[in-house]
């Protein structure tokens, strides 16, 4: 379709159309329009609004109607020819619809304007993120949660400073993704509440003379209400940041898990091992088995980040309503919602696939004098010791083993006793890591039972 044609949808205000430059940097069509399902859905819903308030004659609106579907059709089976020259998706729906319609197609944009129609049908667009990431989130939750109830008792050195600090159990790390993925999964849950305004009827930023119903067009969207104000309507993209916000923390969290099956899935570690569905040879070195999956998922935050800050960034500075920088507004949210949804999946395949090595975690939650405080615990309960005091003590035992070469468990009595002359036998019973694991039974503690209690609490939850 040629400029002149082009410019004659949005009016006679110019001459001449757009330059190839200026057609180049105003157009939107080549990213805009993966919103064409939202597009047509509120044209339908406002034309069948505008018939039923008597502004369109049931005639024009069922041509209307049925040429939209027509529409629809022939994007979804790929005949459907976007033009550059016709800026956005809006536009190219609305040219198509006079191809097949005729003159009815032009009363559709009655009573509204791309203002209000592009910031509908973007907010359509995120909300269906949103329930997305939830049901994404709610998969890797439940291979979590089957993960947890099938080692509740494996034990594991549990890390600070990504030095081992005390011995926990496998269920308990996996339940702890648990908790900080259904913290993601709330954000989005909210977010989506607070976005479910429709601004369709607030037209280009003052609303309308024409009788509209705007109640009705938000009902049809699935919105719980329309937006309040006008100039609220369609000058804000918080929807767009909350959602960013939240996949911005959700990536975060899938990041730092990732980080973690990288180093336990090193020959260091051999702490879990990554199916091959998720894992890539090297091109020289035969014996490797590299965790290329975890690897992508942990770098996507700098995308989903940067997207994040990228649209901050757009809006800080617009005044009161419209500016054509808000056209910059999808790219980054598509990119970081395709980048989030593709991260999610492949986590919830690695972890329906890994398997954890046992033997390496039990081995590994025995060194490094894991249950060091256990002993001070020990030491506080019955020898009624300060705890100051039985820090100082295990601090002693722990040198003493460390200059031995072995673990605190291995010195023998008359040893512990030539550091302090009240340590009784029974002190080896919470020397164990088992023994340690198995103490901890304060709620959201790494007992077994503790783990146990949570995974029920949460297969109950999940469904």
């Amino acid at each position: 379709m040629n400029d002149t044609k082009s410019n004659a949808m949005w009016g006679g205000r110019f001459a001449a159309g757009p330059d190839a430059i200026m057609e180049a940097i105003n157009a939107s069509i080549g990213f805009d329009k993966r919103l064409y399902a939202q597009d047509i859905r509120g044209s339908r819903a406002h034309a069948a609004m505008l018939a039923a308030q008597g502004i369109l004659t049931d005639k024009d609106a069922e041509a209307i109607r049925e040429g939209l579907l027509t529409v629809l059709s022939e994007i979804e089976g790929g005949t459907f020819e976007f033009s550059t020259a016709l800026e956005d998706i809006h536009m190219n729906v609305e040219a198509r619809l006079k191809a097949l319609i005729g003159e009815p197609a032009g009363r559709l944009h009655t009573a509204r304007s791309r203002n209000d129609q592009v910031a509908t049908d973007f907010r359509l667009w995120v909300r269906d993120q949103c329930d997305a990431a939830i049901d994404g989130l709610t998969a890797l939750m439940s291979a979590l949660v089957t993960q947890a109830e099938a080692g509740a008792d494996w034990v594991m050195p549990g890390f600070t400073h990504l030095q081992t600090a005390q011995p926990v159990t496998w269920g308990h790390h996996m339940m702890a993704y648990v908790e900080m993925f259904a913290r993601d999964r709330s954000r989005f849950t909210d977010a989506r509440v607070r976005m479910n305004e429709s601004p369709l009827g607030a037209a280009a930023l003052a609303g309308t003379s024409f009788p509209i119903d705007r109640h009705a067009t938000a009902t049809a969207l699935g919105f719980d209400r329309p937006s309040a104000n006008s100039l609220d309507a369609v000058a804000d993209r918080d929807f767009a940041l909350e959602f960013l916000s939240a996949a911005a923390i959700c990536a975060m969290h899938l990041s730092r898990f990732a980080e973690e099956l990288v180093i336990w899935s090193s020959a260091q570690f051999r702490f879990v091992a990554l199916s091959d569905r998720f894992s890539t040879g090297s091109s020289i070195m035969p014996q490797k088995k590299n965790p290329d999956a975890a690897e992508l998922i942990r770098a996507k935050i700098g995308r989903i980040l940067g997207a994040q800050v990228a649209l901050f960034t757009i809006m800080k500075g617009l005044p009161l309503t419209y500016s054509k920088d808000m056209q910059e507004d999808k790219e980054q949210t598509f990119d970081a919602a395709d980048s989030l949804m593709l991260a999610l999946a492949a986590m919830e395949g690695m972890v329906k696939d890994m398997e954890a090595n046992r033997p390496s975690l039990e081995a590994a939650a025995s060194s490094g004098f894991s249950t060091a405080t256990d002993l001070a615990d020990w030491l506080v309960r019955e020898l009624d010791l300060p705890f100051r005091d039985a820090h100082h003590v295990t601090g002693t035992l722990v040198a003493m083993a460390e200059k031995k070469g072995c673990d605190l468990p291995d010195l023998s009595l008359a040893e512990m006793q030539s550091v302090h002359e009240g340590i009784r036998d029974d002190v080896f019973g919470v020397l164990g890591v088992h023994n340690s694991v198995a103490s901890r039974m304060s709620y959201g503690g790494t007992a077994p039972d503790q783990v146990r209690a949570q995974v029920a609490r949460w297969k109950e939850m999940l469904g």
